[in-house]
């Protein structure tokens, strides 16, 4: 699988097909927990879940956890992501990084550069980390006088790039496995297509995340450092002023967003496309708003919908 760059324009990886996800039994696992970013892949991974747990008789033991990447994320994110959860009333928790948000921490002393493919300290900082906390933090609910197993899930799939084509779809996570617990990781999606997913998400019914009717491949963090060069251009046009704090970042650091691909290079190509997107505006009570662990919150200007009805306006 390649991604090359001819003339500026990005091909698409070459897809290698690759053999089916196993399927865990799940009836010997204490907690599954199913990590959700509130994308395509994620929505279709809680609704095989749900129905393979359903079916081992563990869909009790099913929570759903989100990672909060704060102002990183597009706008409504989260509380998408609980709605995508609340959809088969499965237990819904947020964790977020304690201390900077992403922005602030890549400008920091600690770091001072963009994070890449090889250095990819978002992910295993702010995602990665919590999500091992928050294991702990299960595992240490459960009074079962022996190991607890738990079960990691991802919608991580084989498709979206050569290094995840590469990874073992269900294993033991040995640097989270201790005496206290039994960590596996299963990834369902790993050999799927993005029309299986889909096809997965049309079947289930369940809410989709509205940067997709912009074009955008993916709903990660806006202004992802991984995304392909036609989504930065979208999200530039449709988060204008966090692209505007980046490309001062990149002035502040003296270094570019991309190799050889500096964020204000991106701005500029957004602004010359013939078709303009409208900026996304979030509605003031959720801007910038995380939540604490454990607590549900719902704005009262948007009704829980976390600024998602600003979509709706700017289309």
């Amino acid at each position: 699988m390649s991604r090359t760059n001819v003339k500026g324009k990005w091909e698409q990886p070459v897809l290698v097909e690759l053999p089916p996800a196993p399927r865990p039994e799940l009836s010997s696992f204490d907690r599954i927990i199913i990590n959700s970013s509130g994308g395509k892949d994620s929505q279709a991974c809680l609704d095989v879940v749900v129905q393979a747990a359903r079916a081992a008789g563990a869909l009790d033991r099913v929570v759903v956890l989100h990672c909060d990447m704060g102002r990183m994320e597009w706008p409504g994110t989260l509380h998408l992501a609980r709605r995508q959860a609340a959809a088969y009333d499965l237990p819904f928790f947020v964790r977020k990084r304690v201390g900077l948000e992403l922005l602030e921490y890549i400008r920091s002393r600690v770091q001072k550069r963009w994070p890449d493919a090889r250095n990819r300290f978002c992910t295993s900082d702010f995602k990665r980390g919590v999500g091992a906390k928050f294991i702990t933090e299960q595992v240490a609910g459960l009074d079962l006088g022996r190991r607890p197993r738990v079960l990691y899930v991802m919608g991580m799939r084989g498709a979206e790039s050569c290094a995840r084509a590469a990874m073992t779809p269900f294993e033991v996570m040995a640097r989270w496995t201790s005496r206290n617990r039994e960590v596996w990781q299963w990834l369902p999606l790993h050999d799927w297509t993005t029309d299986q997913v889909w096809h997965r998400i049309r079947s289930a019914g369940t809410p989709v995340h509205p940067v997709y009717s912009y074009g955008l491949s993916r709903a990660s963090c806006s202004l992802c450092v991984l995304a392909s060069i036609p989504d930065l251009m979208r999200a530039c046009q449709l988060v204008p002023d966090l692209a505007a704090e980046y490309t001062q970042a990149e002035v502040e650091m003296d270094h570019d967003f991309r190799f050889r691909l500096p964020i204000a290079e991106v701005i500029a190509r957004a602004a010359a496309e013939p078709v303009q997107l409208p900026a996304i505006s979030r509605c003031r009570p959720c801007r910038g708003a995380g939540e604490r662990p454990g607590e549900i919150t719902a704005c009262p200007a948007c009704h829980g919908t976390g600024g998602m009805a600003a979509y709706a306006l700017a289309a």
